[in-house]
Order: C-alpha cells, then sequence, then structure tokens
C-alpha cells in the first residue's frame, strides 16, 4: 500500500477521535472538585503541554528567540485567554454545572468566531450565517434555563453556565486574535510560546490557591487528573487534529468537531452517570445545525 494512501486512511480514523480527546477535558473538569482547585490543575494541564511542546519545537524556538521576545504580549493576552479563562474558568464552572451544559454552550464558540470575523476582520456574512447564528444562539440558551422559557423566573440559574459562557465568549477572542497577529513561527512552536504565556499568567493564580485553607492536599489522583488533561485534550488532540487537517483538508476535519457534544454526553451519562434531559437533546438539535450554517463554506459553481 502507498505511503501517501496509508496516511489518509490513518487521517480517516483518528480525526473520530478526536472530538473524544477533548470531550475528555470535561470529565476532567467535573472529577476535579475536591481533588485539585482550577487553577492549579489548569496551570499542570498546560505547563506539562507546554513543556513536550517546547521540546519538540526547541530549534524553532530557539532561532525565533528574538522575533517571540519583540511580541511578547501576544503571547501573554493568547496564554490568558486560552489557558487561564477557556482552562481554569472551565474548571471553576464545572463545580455547579455539568459536563453535558459544558460540551454545548462550548459547541456554539464558532458563531462568535464567525460574527467576530465579520465585525473585527471585515469578512462577509450570508443571510443563510446569520440564520444560523439565531438558532445556535436560540440553543444554547434552551440548555442554559433548561428549556423552561415560560418559567423563567422558576429557574434555578446555576452559576456555572456563566463560567462557561465566558470561557465560550474567550475562546472566539481567542482564535481571532490569532488571525489579527499572524505569526512566522510554526502551529507547534507558537503554541508552545502561548503556552508559555498561559503558565505565567495561571502561576500567581495557583500560589493563591494552594495558600487557600480549603486546598486539598496534593495526591495520586490529582496527579493523573493533570496528566490526563495535559496529553489527550491537550498534546494528543491537538497533535492529531493538526496532522489530520494536512493530510485531509481542514474543512473535513473540522466537520467531525459536531460530534464534541455527542461524545461528551454519552461520557458524561456513562462516565459521570449525569442525567440527559430533554433540554439538552432539544439545544443540541438547534446549535448543531446552527454552526453547520454558520461555518458551512459555499461550493464554488
Amino acid at each position: 500500500m502507498p505511503r501517501l494512501e496509508l496516511h489518509h486512511r490513518w487521517a480517516l480514523t483518528l480525526i473520530w477521535f478526536t472530538p473524544a480527546l477533548w470531550a475528555v477535558n470535561y470529565i476532567v473538569a467535573r472529577a476535579a472538585p475536591g481533588v485539585v482547585e482550577p487553577h492549579t490543575l489548569a496551570l499542570g494541564r498546560w505547563a506539562l503541554a507546554g513543556a513536550l511542546l517546547a521540546f519538540m519545537a526547541r530549534v524553532e524556538l530557539w532561532r525565533e528567540r528574538r522575533a517571540i521576545a519583540a511580541v511578547w504580549y501576544e503571547y501573554v493576552v493568547l496564554g490568558s485567554l486560552g489557558m487561564l479563562v477557556c482552562g481554569a474558568w472551565v474548571y471553576v464552572g464545572a463545580k455547579t454545572t455539568g459536563a453535558m451544559n459544558i460540551a454545548l454552550i462550548y459547541s456554539a464558540s464558532p458563531v462568535l468566531i464567525a460574527l467576530g470575523a465579520v465585525v473585527w476582520l471585515g469578512e462577509r456574512f450570508a443571510a443563510r450565517q446569520v440564520l444560523g447564528v439565531v438558532v445556535a444562539m436560540a440553543g444554547v440558551m434552551h440548555v442554559i434555563v433548561k428549556g423552561q422559557w415560560t418559567a423563567l423566573a422558576n429557574v434555578q440559574w446555576v452559576a456555572g453556565d456563566g463560567w462557561i459562557v465566558l470561557a465560550m465568549v474567550s475562546w472566539a477572542l481567542y482564535a481571532l486574535l490569532q488571525k489579527k497577529w499572524p505569526s512566522s513561527l510554526s502551529a507547534t512552536a507558537r503554541l508552545a510560546a502561548i503556552c508559555a504565556g498561559g503558565v505565567l499568567v495561571l502561576l500567581p493564580f495557583a500560589v493563591w490557591e494552594m495558600g487557600l485553607p480549603s486546598t486539598p492536599a496534593w495526591s495520586r489522583q490529582a496527579t493523573w487528573l493533570v496528566v490526563v488533561a495535559a496529553l489527550l485534550p491537550g498534546l494528543g488532540a491537538y497533535l492529531i487534529y493538526g496532522w489530520s487537517q494536512k493530510i485531509l483538508g481542514a474543512s473535513r476535519v473540522a466537520v467531525t468537531l459536531y460530534l464534541g457534544p455527542l461524545y461528551a454526553a454519552l461520557a458524561a451519562w456513562g462516565v459521570l452517570n449525569e442525567p440527559l434531559g430533554w433540554h439538552h437533546l432539544f439545544g443540541a438539535a438547534l446549535i448543531l445545525p446552527g454552526v453547520f450554517l454558520v461555518t458551512r463554506t459555499t461550493r464554488a459553481p
């Protein structure tokens, strides 16, 4: 079998695992309360993943060290958005909301990215995409209000959902700023530099957490959570996604990301025994088609 064909087959197989690897982070988030604090978990995750990425890109990072230092603030900002808000704040939110809610709310982030690209980067927006925004955002709100539109006053609002909404907005800003601030670095080297910025920002918060009387003592379980978060939804998902994208193209790989909420819901139900409500199903039925309408690329005639 030719090597290119073999790579193609491997890529087609592995892309189905990428959303599952990212879904692992939601399970880690729900398992962390009482074991390891949010900022400490995020710090350990991205310090380990960043160290591995830096080792992989060590030659390029050293060669481009002056160029990196010249725009150091970009990596601090991106690290704050991607590792502090989208990392630690997801773990904060997971203390009071379920993995299904996290996955479904997060799945609408491409909609905000598309909106931001129109407003900030001057990209065009079709009527189909406007419809997709409305549908997807309605789905997010349906999940947050637990389907109780006619009795909003009686809805028990969960603070965790608010943290996840903030993280979703932050992820959109993270993605948009990477477009706004183009880099000559490879994807691996750039992510390693962003991890360094994230670790720098996370460190004081983690030190503060460690000094709190309520902080649990470090345990073997805490170590496992950090390692799993770093290697599976961190390094593993990133490497598979990047490699598959080169082989198959961005659009074919991106479609599989719509499976993320499904994988997360099944894992939350099977591993965490979270109940699957009708508001989850109806919310997913709105969010996923909405995201598809916003992000679908129109084929040339």
